[in-house]
């Protein structure tokens, strides 16, 4: 807290002293604009723009994916289920690794998971000056494969003039956030400072959920007549229980809250919970940004970056197998025991760094990029054990029992250009070349029980994927208001880090491709907007959960030859009247594997849990886990002297949580609303206060976003003479009833 202060003290007296030097008449700030890999109003691609206005009206302290929760074909989920802490994004039904992340162009998809987890930026909203969502493969991109979306993030531009700003939330589960935001303005004609420091908690809605994040955000630039310089670093710090297990539908109907992580058992029963059953993780972003005009056709953009991060998750972990853990057997009066219950403490100590250009050309009909980017991966995964209930051996307080290293090399050049061809029809064309290098070694913290020894897995990954993604499409523009647009992409991915650890220990994924053809029709005038996408998104291998186990029993994707998305996905809105707006949109997809082949481990009732085997089901053409076919969002908006009303809702169809296509193992159909009122009004010496609350699930929906299937097959009496039955023992992450947050802002 004390820090906090200080931070904000000095942020705050450098905004008045930036005052005190600052005019109104000084000159306009020449802006960074990082636009390489975003969709102009002619590409032919499905994108939705997120305003910095739209940002701020429901940044009220949830996760950025919440703030995004009303773009079309979005979901979003919370393990603590109140949108603080570990949230998670689906674009078109596909999870967050196939969706590619850039702040300013710069990856932030953590290299080997191919994911990224907000809960290591909090308040990154706060600093954004817009977000693009594009739907698809998208245009070419730095980072991981766009397989569903892409999602490009834009920081904040400077402020012409000093500015400060605080806010502050707090609501239902104790939640709370606080931000101050300070600018310097421009100095000296060159020069302008700005920063954020934020912090964000909530004890969650599920029991011990809590959260407790502090951000920050400071950049400092300098801009010339055909020169703009700019260093950004942001980041944060963040300490969550562990939220990660679901519950039982059982658990749902009569202890919704219930959280199952941090259980302490004896003799089966539940006893007690570990106090630091924590996840906790420091990450840090910096970026320089060098633009360069050199004339009014050429535009030079280059971005160095380096990310580091360091953290661990500690668990309590029930009655396991202590050689697992290079550990000797409890040895007692009553006899040796090769079981007891332990902490473990998992660690990551993580460095990605690189570069990433565009050189652009603006003509009267060609408007093109080169660009491209080289990054540097380096991530040490290693594991101790902290206690050991009864051990009689000595424990070294370091005891290290399992370490690996992934590292990653991944370089990529594209052109893309579009080109007018007469005064309403251009053609967009558009190839990236990518080359991956990714390599794994050391040990993992998986047992072998199939070694000769027996011991840990050992890992020795080292794989190259070069792949071709050509883009190629056609925009013709009927009047300034509507447009027409066709195209065809092509992506392709390389497996993840746990598709090789969790996977078969002596047969790799494969990588994975994306045929994506996209068809759409767009209205937008200052009254109305419209529009239609149809889309068909053809898979090649892509890597499913499908049940099958690898050696030593854990579930396990394997790629499935042939599966695909297609759909509609329509937007339509008003202006009803110069005070009321409403805004819809929605999604019918259909979400198909082929000829699906999936697997059902088969437990013998007569030696029950000591050996399985699996059972392979041809399913046939199934619905993808995860994959609604309707979604649907509705925002009635309303503005009258000051005040601001939004009422917001979704609904979201059934979503099966594998590839059998199971009621049992579902999530149900939801329909969920949210109301915001805000009031702004202006002070003598504030230039605006915003007073607001926001009441989310407004009816007291009981809903799920997220959870995953445990279904097995039961023999009665024996696999050789039983008849088989399915298990179906699922289990779910509710979200919370109706919950309200209070809001207050100040900028001055």
């Amino acid at each position: 807290m004390n820090q906090k202060i200080l931070w904000t003290a000095a942020l705050l007296c450098a905004s008045h002293m930036a005052m005190a030097q600052t005019t109104a008449d000084t000159v306009a700030l020449r802006e960074v604009e990082v636009l390489a890999t975003r969709a102009s109003s002619n590409t032919p691609v499905a994108f939705t723009n997120v305003s910095k206005k739209q940002i701020e009206a429901v940044n009220h302290g949830l996760d950025l994916p919440f703030i995004l929760g009303s773009t079309p074909g979005v979901l979003t989920t919370s393990d603590a289920g109140a949108a603080v802490g570990y949230t998670s994004i689906r674009v078109r039904g596909t999870d967050a690794t196939r969706i590619n992340i850039t702040s300013n162009d710069i990856p932030m998809n953590d290299a080997e998971s191919h994911s990224i987890y907000w809960v290591n930026t909090p308040d990154l909203a706060s600093s954004l000056a817009d977000i693009q969502v594009q739907r698809g493969a998208g245009t070419s991109t730095n980072g991981a494969g766009a397989f569903g979306g892409s999602i490009n993030l834009r920081t904040q531009r400077f402020s012409q003039s000093p500015v400060a700003e605080f806010s502050g939330s707090y609501g239902s589960f104790n939640t709370e956030k606080e931000t101050f935001k300070v600018g310097s303005g421009l100095l000296g004609d060159h020069w302008a400072f700005e920063g954020r420091l934020s912090h964000i908690a909530s004890d969650g809605y599920r029991d011990r959920a809590t959260s407790n994040l502090k951000g920050y955000y400071l950049q400092g630039g300098y801009f010339a007549a055909k020169t703009s310089l700019r260093f950004i670093t942001f980041g944060g710090k963040e300490d969550t229980y562990h939220a990660w297990d679901g519950i039982s539908r059982d658990r749902l109907k009569s202890d919704r809250t219930y959280n199952p992580n941090g259980e302490i058992k004896r003799n089966g029963e539940v006893i007690g919970f570990y106090d630091d059953q924590k996840d906790i993780y420091r990450q840090t972003h910096y970026q320089f940004i060098w633009e360069q005009t050199f004339s009014p056709l050429w535009k030079w953009n280059l971005a160095l970056h380096y990310t580091d991060g360091y953290g661990y998750y500690q668990e309590y972990k029930n009655n396991r197998t202590l050689k697992e853990y290079l550990l000797e057997p409890v040895v007692t009066a009553e006899g040796t025991s090769k079981k007891a219950s332990l902490v473990r403490k998992k660690i990551v100590d993580s460095g990605f760094g690189g570069a990433v250009f565009s050189m652009r050309y603006s003509g009267e009909r060609l408007n093109a990029t080169l660009g491209g980017g080289i990054n540097r991966y380096a991530n040490d995964h290693f594991g101790r054990v902290l206690w050991v209930e009864n051990y009689t051996s000595p424990l070294a307080p370091d005891h290290e029992y399992y370490r690996n290293k992934g590292e990653k090399t991944d370089f990529n050049v594209y052109l893309k250009g579009n080109y007018q061809i007469t005064r309403q029809l251009s053609a967009y064309a558009d190839v990236q070349l990518r080359h991956i290098n990714y390599t794994i070694t050391g040990d993992n913290d998986k047992w072998d029980w199939t070694a000769n020894p027996e011991r840990l897995q050992t890992l020795d990954i080292d794989e190259d994927f070069t792949f071709c993604n050509p883009k190629v499409g056609l925009n013709y523009q009927f009047t300034q208001a509507q447009r027409v647009y066709a195209s065809f992409a092509v992506a392709q991915k390389e497996p993840t880090r746990n598709n090789y650890t969790d996977g078969l220990f002596t047969v790799h994924p494969k990588s994975e491709r994306l045929l994506d053809w996209e068809l759409g029709y767009a209205y937008n005038d200052s009254r109305w907007t419209a529009g239609v996408n149809l889309y068909y998104m053809k898979y090649k291998d892509q890597l499913v959960l499908n049940g099958k186990l690898n050696e030593i029993g854990e579930a396990m994707a394997e790629n499935v030859p042939d599966s695909y998305r297609m759909g509609v996905e329509l937007n339509a809105g008003a202006q009803l009247t110069p005070g009321l707006r409403w805004d819809v949109n929605g999604t019918l997809s259909r979400n198909r594997i082929k000829d699906y082949v999936g697997y059902m481990s088969d437990y013998n009732a007569d030696t029950w849990g000591e050996m399985w085997t699996q059972t392979a089901i041809e399913k046939g053409s199934t619905t993808i886990a995860f994959s609604p076919s309707v979604i649907a969002n509705s925002v009635l908006t309303a503005t009258w002297r000051g005040f601001d009303v939004t009422f917001q809702s979704q609904y979201v169809s059934r979503q099966y949580l594998d590839n059998f296509e199971s009621k049992e193992d579902s999530l149900d159909p939801y329909f969920v609303s949210h109301l915001d009122v805000a009031y702004t009004f202006k002070l003598p010496t504030v230039k605006s206060v915003t007073a607001g609350i926001t009441i989310y699930n407004l009816f007291n929906e009981k809903y799920e976003t997220n959870g995953y299937s445990q279904t097995a097959a039961l023999y009665a009496g024996g696999k050789k003479d039983g008849a088989m039955s399915l298990s179906s023992d699922p289990r779910f992450y509710p979200m919370a009833g109706t919950n309200v947050l209070v809001h207050l802002t100040f900028k001055f």
